[in-house]
């Protein structure tokens, strides 16, 4: 790796100045839950085994674009503990000296499991994916009678030294009366909880607004029940906007959908076969699987990538805003007919 490719001259910028700085690297499509916001349905078209990547190429890629700036990833899925061996991914991922951040987001299925050799490996952070703390309401929703197993893969994470985050997609009708319940137990599980408004995108094939519940009336909510709430400094490109009640406890809200962040969005998204896409809304990647096959050099690759996001001019949350008749970005049919455009594909 020569020491233009390690230390750029400059950041790599996009239309609207914003660096690519985050890369989110899927590595399976594959899920052992079925959560309505993603997988809602029996029956879907997977990327074929022999197209998705190797570890070896996922690592290669990752040093091209650690030399062009980023510093941060996380391996995401499907549900990336399904990707046999991933702790070695993890170890490899590890040496590249230009990454400050290397971490995972899972659903905690599998995650007591794994959790002591992910971080021998090197991970650094975990994200657990917790909905709900009522097991009965996540064998209705995500169908997985395996609620027990998420919790324990919460306390395995937090016995063995990670950073926990816990993610929690909040729809009205079904886990909007746990919000309070959640803070409370991601303090004492040693987590800093991250509501997330419900999304139209991927698989969220029966969103609709009347479901979503936003920052401002979640906020309300929490001033109502604890006091006064205290807003957080935070790096410009964080999704999560945090706060502190007056316990001291911290929590996130990702408003996404109400009050998007696209003007910072410093991240792009590499499918578990290749094709990086640079909006979690776009319609087209780049297919970077086929340049590293057909024995492009790592320059030539970077060339790619580089071109790609200086054209970058994506803003699809905040289009979608302002789009008349909000509804649900895609239908069923429309995904079948294309797998990169599932949320499970494309890694959330």
């Amino acid at each position: 790796m020569t020491l233009l490719r390690r230390f750029p001259a400059s950041p790599l910028t996009d239309q609207f100045g914003r660096p690519l700085k985050s890369l989110r690297i899927s590595v399976t499509d594959r899920c052992n839950m079925r959560c309505r916001y993603c997988m809602p349905e029996r029956e879907y078209v997977w990327l074929p085994r022999e197209s998705i990547l190797s570890f070896e190429e996922i690592d290669r890629l990752t040093g091209i674009f650690a030399g062009l700036g980023v510093d941060k990833i996380r391996l995401t899925g499907g549900e990336p503990l399904l990707r046999q061996d991933l702790p070695a991914l993890i170890g490899l991922l590890s040496r590249h000296p230009e990454l400050r951040d290397v971490a995972l987001t899972t659903n905690g299925i599998l995650l007591a499991r794994h959790a002591t050799e992910l971080k021998a490996a090197g991970l650094g952070r975990v994200t657990v994916s917790l909905d709900t703390l009522r097991a009965a309401r996540m064998l209705e929703f995500a169908r997985s009678p395996r609620h027990a197993d998420v919790l324990e893969g919460i306390a395995a994470a937090r016995s063995v030294g990670f950073g926990l985050k816990l993610n929690v997609v909040v729809i009205r009708g079904y886990n909007d009366d746990e919000l309070e319940s959640l803070i409370d137990f991601g303090r004492s599980a040693g987590a800093e909880v991250r509501f997330i408004e419900y999304m139209d995108v991927g698989g969220a094939t029966d969103w609709s607004m009347s479901q979503v519940v936003s920052q401002r009336e979640i906020l309300d909510r929490f001033s109502r029940r604890y006091g006064a709430i205290e807003p957080l400094a935070q790096p410009d490109a964080a999704p999560a906007e945090r706060f502190s009640l007056a316990d001291g406890t911290v929590f996130g809200v990702i408003a996404s959908t109400t009050a998007p962040f696209c003007r910072s969005c410093d991240r792009a998204r590499l499918t578990a076969d290749g094709t990086w896409l640079l909006c979690l809304y776009g319609e087209k990647g780049l297919d970077l699987r086929d340049a590293l096959r057909m024995g492009c050099s790592d320059d030539e690759i970077a060339g790619l990538i580089s071109t790609a996001w200086s054209l970058r001019d994506d803003r699809g949350a905040e289009l979608r805003v302002d789009a008349a008749d909000r509804g649900a970005l895609y239908q069923l049919e429309s995904l079948r007919a294309d797998p990169h455009r599932e949320m499970h594909t494309r890694g959330g």
